[in-house]
C-alpha cells in the first residue's frame, strides 16, 4: 500500500505571480526588442549586452500569448501529468498578466511580430482577462497567496462579529476539550481546501468554510434524529430541492462536492432574503418560514430585527447556533488566546476527482488507488452500497497522488484481464416479497443479501424494489442511468398477530381503547364480552389481538405468519 500524503507543490503561488527579471534576462531582451522597434532603433545594438548577460539562459519564445490564453492559467494539466503538475491559478491583475511566462516557443510566422505589440505600448493596454471556471469543477482558480490555509481562511473573513453573551460561552466550551477540538479540526484537512476554493469562486464570506464544524463536526457520514444527513445537514425533503439525490445507491447530501455546491446555493439565496449574514445563518437552522414571521412580528411591535433582537422568539437551538459559529470563528482567528495550536493545513488540494467509466466494487477500486479503504469512503461518503454504478456516479474523489496511481493500475488490470471490475449488479423485485423468498429465487445467501441492502432481519421487501444481487459471471452490461439514478429500496417490517393485554385507565371505554390502537369497537367488545357502549373498569385486564412486528417484545404470538 503507497502511504497516504499531502501532495507538496513545486512552486509557490507568490513565484507564479512575481516572477523576477533578474532570473528571466529573456524576458528583458523581448522586452528591449519591442521598444526598440517602436522608436525605430537597432533591436540587435540595444539588445545584445543582454544576450551576453543572459547567454546561458533557455531561449524564451518571441511571442506573447494572446489575452484568451490566460484562460488556460485556471486549467489543471492533462492527467496524463497529474502526479507531476501544480495547479495554477489564474492572475488578478493586469500587472501580473503582464508578467507572467511568455508561452512555449510558437511556430514562427507573421503573428510573432504582432504579438508583441501588445508589450510595446507604453500604456499596456491589455485586453479583459477571462472570466473564472464555472464551479462545474473542483480545479484550482483562485490566487493562492500563503502556504497556510488557516491564514488563507482568515484574509477571507468579511461577517461582522456577533456581540452576544452566549458566545465567551461557546468559546469555553470548545477550549475546554482540546483534544476533541483538533479531532474534529483533523477531520476536517480532506475537505477544507476544497471548500474554501468554491466560497471563494463565489465571493462569499470563507467564515463560512467553518459551518460545518458547527452542524456536523465536518463529519460527512453525520445523521441527525430531525433525518439531516452529511456534513451540511440537509435533511430530506431540502436536499431533493437542491438536487441532491437520494435512492437505494447513494446519498448525495453526503457527496463532498454536491453538498458543498448545495449548501453555498441554499445559503446565497438565504443572505439574498434577509441582506444579513446572521439572520441566514439562523434560517439555515431554523428555516426561512420561521425567521420570516420572526423578522414580522417584530417589526409589528416596532422593534430590532438583528439576530440578537430576535433570541426570545428562537428555539434554544437556534438561539446558540450562532454564537457557536462566532465563537469557532474566535478559536480559528486567534487559537494562541485559547492555548490551542491548529494543525498545519497547506494552502493545496487534498484529493483529486477521477472518471469512472465502468461499474466497479468498492473495495477494488480502493485497492487500485492504493488507498486504505476507510479514507477511500471518507472521500466518497456518498456510497452506501458495496459497488459504485458508473452511471450514477461518474467520478470517484481519491487523494491527490493516488488519482494517478488508480488509472495506471486500472488500466493494468483491465489489460491483463484479471476478471470482472464489479461483482454486483441490480435486480427489481417483481411482487411484494420476504428476503429469503428473493435468495431462494436467485439462489442466494439470505445473509449476504441482506448485508449487500443494508435490510434488517424480518423485513419485507416492496414490488418494484432495486436490490444489489451477485453479478453473474457472463453478465456484461453495466446497470442503466434510469435505475443507478432512480432506483429506491422499500421496505417494511414482517409482522405477527399476538395476543397484547393492557391495564384499563380511569376514563378508558371500549370506544376510546378502539380509537387509540385503530382497532374496530366491535372487535374490542368481542375480544373483551363487553358491549360497545360499554365502560372499562379502572384497572381491568383489556384484550386486544394486534399484528405486530415480528421482532416485538410485546404480547405472545397466536400464530406464526407463514
Amino acid at each position: 500500500m503507497k502511504p497516504l500524503s499531502q501532495p507538496t507543490p513545486q512552486s509557490t503561488p507568490t513565484d507564479l505571480a512575481v516572477p523576477s527579471f533578474s532570473r528571466h534576462p529573456g524576458r528583458w531582451r523581448v522586452l528591449a526588442c519591442a521598444i526598440s522597434v517602436s522608436l525605430g532603433l537597432s533591436a540587435c545594438a540595444l539588445t545584445d549586452p543582454l544576450a551576453h548577460h543572459g547567454a546561458d539562459e533557455p531561449a524564451i519564445a518571441a511571442s506573447a500569448p494572446e489575452p484568451a490564453s490566460a484562460a488556460s492559467l485556471t486549467a489543471v494539466a492533462d492527467k496524463q501529468t497529474r502526479s507531476a503538475r501544480v495547479p495554477m491559478s489564474a492572475p488578478a491583475t493586469e500587472t501580473q498578466a503582464a508578467s507572467m511566462p511568455l508561452a512555449a516557443s510558437p511556430a514562427p510566422g507573421p503573428s510573432s511580430t504582432s504579438a508583441l505589440q501588445p508589450i510595446a505600448t507604453a500604456s499596456l493596454d491589455l485586453q479583459p482577462l477571462p472570466k473564472p471556471l464555472t464551479p462545474a469543477t473542483h480545479s484550482v482558480v483562485a490566487l493562492a497567496t500563503t502556504d497556510d490555509l488557516w491564514q488563507r481562511i482568515r484574509q477571507g473573513f468579511a461577517m461582522p462579529d456577533l456581540n452576544s453573551p452566549l458566545v465567551p460561552g461557546r468559546e469555553q466550551w470548545y477550549a475546554a476539550r482540546p483534544d476533541e477540538f483538533i479531532a474534529m479540526i483533523e477531520r476536517s484537512r480532506m475537505y477544507l481546501f476544497h471548500i474554501i476554493e468554491e466560497i471563494e469562486r463565489r465571493g462569499l464570506p470563507t467564515e463560512l468554510a467553518l459551518l460545518p464544524f458547527v452542524e456536523s463536526a465536518y463529519n460527512p457520514l453525520a445523521y441527525s434524529s430531525a433525518r439531516a444527513a452529511g456534513m451540511w445537514q440537509f435533511i430530506p425533503s431540502t436536499g431533493r430541492v437542491y438536487q441532491l439525490r437520494q435512492n437505494a445507491f447513494r446519498d448525495d447530501r453526503r457527496d463532498v462536492l454536491a453538498s458543498t455546491r448545495a449548501a453555498l446555493d441554499y445559503l446565497e439565496k438565504l443572505h439574498g432574503m434577509f441582506g444579513d449574514w446572521h439572520l441566514a445563518l439562523a434560517a439555515y437552522n431554523w428555516g426561512e418560514g420561521a425567521v420570516g414571521r420572526a423578522i414580522a412580528k417584530n417589526k409589528r411591535l416596532k422593534k430590532p430585527t438583528d439576530y440578537v433582537s430576535l433570541y426570545q422568539l428562537m428555539p434554544k437551538e437556534t438561539r446558540y447556533y450562532v454564537p457557536k459559529f462566532q465563537a469557532m470563528k474566535n478559536l480559528i482567528a486567534d487559537p494562541a488566546r485559547f492555548a490551542i495550536t491548529l494543525p498545519e493545513f497547506g494552502n493545496h488540494p487534498y484529493f483529486d476527482s477521477v472518471e469512472i467509466t465502468r461499474d466497479i466494487d468498492v473495495d477494488l477500486a480502493a485497492e487500485l488507488a492504493e488507498v486504505p479503504l476507510e479514507d477511500f469512503k471518507a472521500l466518497n461518503p456518498s456510497l452506501h452500497r458495496p459497488v459504485i454504478l458508473a452511471a450514477g456516479t461518474p467520478q470517484i474523489l481519491l487523494p491527490w497522488d493516488n488519482a494517478i496511481v488508480f488509472e495506471q493500475n486500472l488500466n493494468a488490470f483491465l489489460e491483463q484481464q484479471k476478471g470482472q471490475l464489479a461483482s454486483w449488479t441490480v435486480w427489481t423485485a417483481p411482487k411484494t416479497m420476504k428476503t429469503t423468498e428473493v435468495a431462494q429465487r436467485l439462489k442466494i445467501d439470505e445473509k449476504t443479501l441482506r448485508q449487500a441492502n443494508a435490510i434488517p432481519s424480518h423485513m419485507i421487501i416492496r414490488a418494484g424494489s432495486t436490490l444489489l444481487v451477485p453479478r453473474p459471471s457472463d453478465h456484461e452490461h453495466d446497470v442503466t442511468e434510469r435505475i443507478a439514478d432512480h432506483g429506491q429500496l422499500n421496505i417494511f417490517p414482517e409482522t405477527e398477530l399476538r395476543r397484547v393485554v393492557y391495564k384499563a385507565g380511569k376514563r378508558d371505554t371500549v370506544n376510546i381503547i378502539a380509537r387509540r390502537y385503530g382497532i374496530a369497537p366491535a372487535k374490542v367488545a368481542e375480544w373483551n364480552k363487553l358491549k360497545v357502549s360499554d365502560k372499562f373498569e379502572p384497572g381491568q385486564t383489556i384484550v386486544l389481538y394486534r399484528w405486530m412486528p415480528v421482532t416485538s417484545t410485546i404480547g405472545t404470538p397466536v400464530r406464526k405468519d407463514s
